[in-house]
């Protein structure tokens, strides 16, 4: 099935706050333009705010980066909801409940939200060059990794920390694949997903 991904990442309630603005419009354009393209001045734009609302709250570049990834993350949460997921609680969970919990949140992302994994490779390809981001944004990041380790512990896994790992590097090389890479043009249906999953956490979990 054909999925084209969408310009932009922005579903923020007309509401929202101005922080949120910068970082949604900051996210909007990593999407279209790129590094290159995220300036104060941009955002101003983007984010239909007077000129220098952007740099009085954040005045230097890498505090605009960090406003970004701060939003990449909140945004990120909706869409996986990691703290709803199936034996992030400590109760013990089948491995079906996993499959049936990540096949919808990964198809979820893949289809409606693909914008948002376009941001977070850019910024996560910006760490690379920026000590300082990098710190912050493995620190941001690093919510995600406590509920798939629990995930995998109350799945029976005999190496929660070693499977979570695997599960995750299997996510994003799929998403990387779908979003930017030889598979773009076409996104797995959930029954493909799910597929995947059980063969996957068969391997891991047996059975």
């Amino acid at each position: 099935m054909s999925a084209p991904l969408p310009s932009t990442v922005t579903d923020a309630p007309a509401a929202a706050s101005r922080a949120d603005r910068i970082g949604d419009a900051a996210l909007d354009l990593l999407v279209e333009r790129g590094m290159r393209g995220l300036t104060h001045r941009a955002v101003d734009e983007r984010a239909g705010l007077p000129q220098g609302s952007t740099s009085n709250h954040a005045r230097t570049r890498q505090a605009l980066l960090e406003a970004a990834v701060r939003r990449q993350v909140h945004r990120e949460a909706r869409v996986l909801t990691p703290d709803a997921m199936p034996g992030t609680g400590g109760a013990p969970v089948t491995a079906d409940a996993l499959v049936d919990a990540l096949s919808l949140a990964l198809h979820r992302y893949l289809t409606d939200h693909r914008g948002l994994l376009v941001s977070r490779y850019e910024l996560a390809l910006e760490a690379t060059r920026r000590p300082e981001l990098r710190a912050f944004f493995d620190a941001a990041g690093s919510a995600f990794h406590g509920p798939v380790v629990a995930m995998m512990t109350a799945a029976g896994s005999p190496a929660p920390e070693r499977h979570a790992l695997s599960l995750v590097a299997w996510c994003e090389g799929l998403m990387f694949s779908c979003a930017a890479g030889s598979f773009h043009a076409a996104v797995p249906t959930r029954a493909e997903l799910r597929t995947g999953f059980e063969e996957l956490l068969r391997g891991m979990l047996g059975g």
